[in-house]
């Protein structure tokens, strides 16, 4: 059995409100180096949103997609820096969690950290059991494909346990695998339209981007009501902020990712887009077909479907990977603030969190195993959550930052050397975006049922904050932590 250790608290010192005051290093071994951290940051922007998600965002916006996609990389773009900014202030594991409980509220800090948990513990459900789906593609029915889950889950979970560095290390070659897939997508696209090379040559052509239907086929509307699709893709690309308890040189690997955010959505969404869309004129691609695979079939290259299902399982697992990661972190810093068990603070002598990663493991297994016996429909309802509990960690993010700034100016906090440009704007700005987004769900027949599960989900929390607040309450009067 490995050892444990428990970080050592005065439960008694804290900051207004009540949470915790707890060290940037919580604990955590600081393993995490640059080349790792980049690529984190890379593959955080790069899912199966855009190599699945985006075949039903064309056929809904059809080239106005890449107007929606740069858009919403502007607000991503926003959003990180806003987080960078709360990051150099003050770099903790506990991230966007730690700064609403020191910005907004400790009950903004307790509903965040658990929103964002169960935000990648369905997200993690979700994945492993796509990676499950995918590998039948190879195999057929030879296998169950729970067994192929299980597999997955397990792995994925030793390797978190093991050490932080192993988990960045899987999470490095996923994410290479992703780039490398898309700029090589990028590059064969750019051969066909120069040299005109492959089946698609004779109808490549850059005026696909406005000769079928114009750039705007479905109008303005279809546009916008892609935006939710778009802002799903971009989900996870805030896990750089998880990693900064862990990251060998914050103040200067930090910064460096972040300000990456812009080009990396300029090639991957964007740069892509405008090249498969040239090749491949918009009206031929159908929803729940990757537009990936449906250009490569274009191109008369039959490996492609392989190639591309290759890739969509190694974006699950990266995801489900980084689902394991985030999850313990979340649960440990809801303990050392005393919001949720103080058995999750336990690490072991690697520096990684056993038990948070163990329960959020289990509660993924038991996910898979309800995924395979309960109708699909149901199991569709949970997923839903996912793109509103995932927005809630931003909106945090940019209130906390906004809040911050007004702190920092005034001088009573110092500033922080990474400051956000155009902030409080452009806070503000990313804030009315995501709540147009929200209303957009409210209108979207697919989506709404995310929004009725929201509040269902913030009546737990209150019900459980108050519960636990008398607890705490009644141990400090009996002089126990």
């Amino acid at each position: 059995m490995t050892s444990l250790q428990v970080e050592q608290q005065d439960p008694d010192a804290g900051r207004p409100g009540g949470a915790v005051a707890t060290e940037p290093g919580e604990g955590y071994h600081r393993a995490l180096g640059a080349r790792q951290i980049q690529m984190i940051a890379i593959g955080g922007a790069i899912g199966t949103g855009l190599f699945l998600g985006a075949g039903k965002a064309i056929s809904k916006a059809g080239p106005s997609l890449i107007l929606a996609y740069a858009l919403a990389g502007l607000v991503i773009f926003f959003i990180m820096r806003a987080l960078g900014e709360l990051l150099m202030y003050r770099p903790v594991s506990g991230s966007f969690s730690e700064y609403a409980r020191e910005f907004v509220g400790p009950f903004a800090g307790f509903v965040t950290g658990w929103t964002y948990w169960l935000f990648w513990v369905v997200t993690g459900i979700t994945e492993v059991t796509a990676a499950a789906q995918y590998m039948t593609y190879w195999t057929g029915d030879s296998f169950p494909q729970w067994t192929y889950a299980l597999i997955f889950t397990v792995v994925l979970y030793g390797a978190n346990l093991i050490s932080v560095k192993l988990f960045a290390e899987m999470e490095f070659w996923f994410s290479m695998v992703k780039v490398t897939a898309i700029v090589g997508m990028i590059l064969i696209c750019a051969g066909i339209l120069t040299i005109g090379f492959s089946d698609a040559a004779a109808t490549a052509s850059v005026s696909n981007l406005w000769s079928d239907g114009g750039f705007f086929p479905k109008g303005l509307g279809g546009t916008l009501m892609t935006l939710q699709i778009v802002m799903f893709a971009f989900l996870a690309v805030e896990l750089v902020g998880v990693t900064a308890g862990e990251s060998k040189d914050p103040e200067k690997v930090l910064p460096k990712a972040i300000n990456t955010v812009p080009w990396r959505i300029a090639i991957f969404y964007v740069g892509a887009l405008i090249m498969i869309l040239s090749v491949v004129p918009w009206s031929e691609f159908q929803p729940g077909v990757s537009p990936f695979v449906a250009a490569f079939e274009k191109m008369g290259l039959g490996i492609g479907a392989a190639i591309v299902n290759f890739v969509v399982l190694t974006a699950a697992l990266s995801s489900c990977n980084s689902g394991m990661y985030s999850t313990g972190r979340m649960l440990r810093d809801l303990a050392l603030n005393r919001q949720g068990p103080r058995v999750f603070t336990r690490l072991t002598k690697n520096g990684t969190p056993l038990l948070g990663t163990s329960f959020s493991a289990s509660l993924m297994l038991v996910g898979v195993w309800i995924n395979y016996v309960a109708p699909g429909k149901a199991f569709d309802y949970v997923v839903s959550f996912a793109t509103i509990s995932g927005m809630w960690a931003w909106i945090m993010i940019l209130v906390s930052q906004i809040r911050y700034r007004a702190r920092s100016d005034r001088g009573e906090l110092p500033k922080s050397p990474f400051r956000a440009p155009g902030a409080p704007y452009s806070s503000w700005f990313a804030l009315v975006f995501i709540a147009l987004v929200i209303v957009l769900m409210g209108v979207d027949e697919d989506a709404r049922i995310s929004l009725y599960c929201a509040p269902l989900w913030g009546a737990a929390l209150g019900v459980s904050y108050l519960v636990l607040g008398r607890r705490n309450a009644e141990r400090v009067a009996s002089g126990r932590r």
